[in-house]
């Protein structure tokens, strides 16, 4: 399949280009990039301390704890609130909304992370099969990567056509418009990784069998398309960065470090108070009123090997 062929010009005329023609600042350009954002990851990574591991733990439980405080508060007044996780692979998405799920309702809040369309979705509009996946009121969605595949693996990838590829950067900033005016709250996070802790980080994951899995045939393409992903992301940045919904960049060199600025940075998004429950009192067991229960031979255990 040919990859889009897309020129980027100014919002009037709405002109596209294609990721792999776009005129983007490299390592050894003097020049700035014709992108309103230069936002191309370093190659070389540049990281803070590592944060000791007391406060890092300290700082983790207040966090949850303050996200339980919003799960309450949200559920209560009936919000709808989808997060958007979105950046380079192995910059640390995962490991962000497990520390964030990690204490609250699965109920209330879910984690969605589409896998390859059927033959049938691929008939749909785009965006159809993550509408099926957006919060009723009192739910959290975090879409583990989202409709902005659109906007990245496929055009780089050759996955979709030119029309396709230009039709989503018409709609999808109308898209969201209309998830913010139904009521919805959207976050969109972009995990921002450079060259030398990516590599690092797939080495890692080669080099444990527990952690092999995440490296797939397309992260390996993706690592060698390094560039041709920047000039994508910045494209659509110019096209989705929009007041309604605005782009938050995380800093990813550091996982910790990211985590916690992360969950400390929604739990400002959303102005909320402490609903949990109060002190809980047990209610006293019934009474056994000759209650007889069947012999234990009866039932099949688990060996207990431990």
């Amino acid at each position: 399949m040919n990859r889009p062929d897309v020129q980027l010009a100014s919002a009037a005329d709405t002109v596209y280009r294609l990721p792999s023609t776009a005129t983007h600042r490299t390592m050894n350009d003097s020049e700035p990039s014709a992108s309103v954002f230069d936002t191309i990851e370093p190659q070389e990574s540049v990281k803070k301390p590592k944060l000791h591991k007391k406060f890092y733990e300290e700082e983790l439980e207040r966090l949850q704890t303050e996200l339980v405080m919003l799960q309450s508060y949200i559920k209560d007044e009936g919000l709808k609130v989808v997060v958007v996780f979105e950046g380079r692979d192995a910059a640390g998405k995962g490991g962000v909304i497990k520390r964030i799920t990690e204490r609250l309702n699965p109920r209330i809040c879910r984690v969605e992370a589409l896998g390859t369309a059927t033959e049938r979705e691929k008939t749909q509009w785009w965006f159809q099969r993550y509408v099926a996946k957006l919060p009723a009121a009192g739910e959290i969605v975090l879409f583990d990567r989202s409709w902005y595949n659109r906007a990245l693996v496929e055009p780089v990838m050759g996955f979709c056509t030119e029309d396709e590829y230009k039709e989503f950067l018409r709609t999808c900033p109308e898209f969201e418009r209309m998830i913010v005016r139904s009521g919805i709250i959207l976050i969109k996070y972009w995990f921002s990784v450079s060259d030398e802790e990516q590599e690092r980080r797939f080495e890692a994951r080669i080099g444990d069998t527990t952690k092999r899995w995440k490296l797939s045939p397309m992260d390996l393409e993706s690592r060698a398309r390094w560039i041709e992903f920047s000039k994508a992301k910045d494209i659509m940045f110019d096209h989705t960065d929009i007041k309604q919904a605005p782009w938050y960049v995380v800093n990813a060199e550091d996982k910790k470090r990211a985590r916690l600025n992360c969950m400390s940075h929604l739990l400002t998004m959303i102005p909320y108070e402490d609903r949990t429950l109060g002190p809980i009192e047990l209610p006293p067991r019934q009474i056994d009123s000759g209650y007889i229960r069947p012999p234990i031979t009866e039932q099949t255990f688990v060996p207990e090997n431990y």
